[in-house]
């Protein structure tokens, strides 16, 4: 039997990305054009019945839960679908583009029938995506968008995510107050949800987002370091916005740390600890955007297996849709 290879970029808790159990069935489709395939790069997909034999798996960190729950996904759909024979290889990029295109061009001299891909940078990528598919291989883009003609693309909704978040922040300041966001790395699925909170929070003239260009780099090193400094520079900050869970719990030590208790904090994922702190008493935690890693691993390899055997998806881009986790209903949930 083949085991799945698990290749660690850096310790300690990283990004962006999840859901509380979103179910495959619960999928949006978005008939939009999100995401453009290029066709000067596509090949033709074989129809009929061919075994899935090998998949290889690039994401941004695995330093990061939430990409290793979406590993194992991968790995256990492909098994489900294709035997126990099936090869699995999951690497960290660490979000380094250079290291990413070589382990795409490792999967494609491998003969990997589906390469599915969380881009280190999305149109960086495209180069690589465009000599895989020359190859023969199928790419499909998971969590954040990726150029160069990917098969498909199944990420969450990321504009969604930072709508309810940021209608959770004006909602509860009553349409007036501070707020700072502690943002990522500039991956799609990061500028998404910035965006979507930035189109909430620009309805109330009275919202002053204070700062919105730290990169905190999705770990709780990063939302702690750029949390401190936010601490230092604003004597007054009412709401924190932060991209994912990681980052805004480390933005709750920096609070705890400077003894700040006049904000409260929202992120994105829908992390176990993120749920934890939420429903901790006294906690700054006030909400988390829910995602689906294991959903979105498992439909990128159930939608590879298809275009392998010759179903195309009806769009190319699917969109998993979020919910809020907020006190009010965090009894009943458990994340991903």
């Amino acid at each position: 039997m083949k085991r799945i290879s698990l290749i660690a970029g850096i310790l300690g808790f990283a990004i962006v990305g999840c859901t509380n159990g979103v179910q495959n069935d619960n999928t949006a489709i978005n008939t939009g054009t999100n995401t453009a395939i290029n066709t000067s790069a596509e090949t033709k997909i074989p129809s009929g019945n061919k075994k899935l034999r090998a998949v290889g798996f690039t994401v941004g960190d695995l330093s990061n839960p939430f990409f290793v729950v979406m590993g194992q996904a991968v790995e256990a759909e492909a098994r489900r679908i294709g035997g126990k024979n099936v090869t699995v290889i999951v690497a960290s990029s660490a979000y380094d583009l250079n290291q990413q295109a070589n382990q795409i061009e490792n999967f494609t001299a491998a003969n990997a029938d589906i390469i599915v891909l969380n881009a280190a940078d999305k149109r960086g990528i495209r180069p690589i995506v465009e000599n895989a598919k020359r190859a023969g291989r199928i790419v499909i883009a998971v969590d954040t968008g990726a150029e160069g003609g990917v098969d498909a693309t199944i990420t969450t909704n990321n504009v969604q995510a930072g709508e309810v978040s940021c209608k959770y922040i004006a909602d509860r300041l009553k349409g007036k107050g501070n707020v700072v966001i502690v943002n990522g790395p500039p991956v799609d699925s990061v500028i998404q949800r910035v965006s979507g909170c930035e189109n909430v929070l620009s309805k109330y003239p009275d919202i002053k987002i204070l700062s919105k260009n730290q990169n905190a780099e999705g770990s709780r090193d990063g939302g702690l370091r750029v949390m401190s400094d936010l601490l230092t520079t604003f004597p007054k900050i009412d709401a924190v916005f932060a991209i994912n869970d990681p980052s805004g719990l480390g933005a709750q030590l920096a609070a705890n740390q400077a003894q700040r208790k006049e904000f409260f904090i929202v992120g994105v994922d829908g992390a176990p600890e993120a749920i934890t702190a939420i429903a901790a008493k006294n906690s700054l935690y006030a909400a988390t955007a829910t995602q689906n890693p294991r959903g979105m691993a498992q439909k990128a390899v159930q939608v590879g297996n298809d275009i392998l055997n010759g179903k195309r998806p009806k769009s190319p881009t699917i969109l998993i849709p979020v919910k809020l986790i907020t006190k009010n209903n965090v009894s009943t949930e458990k994340g991903w």
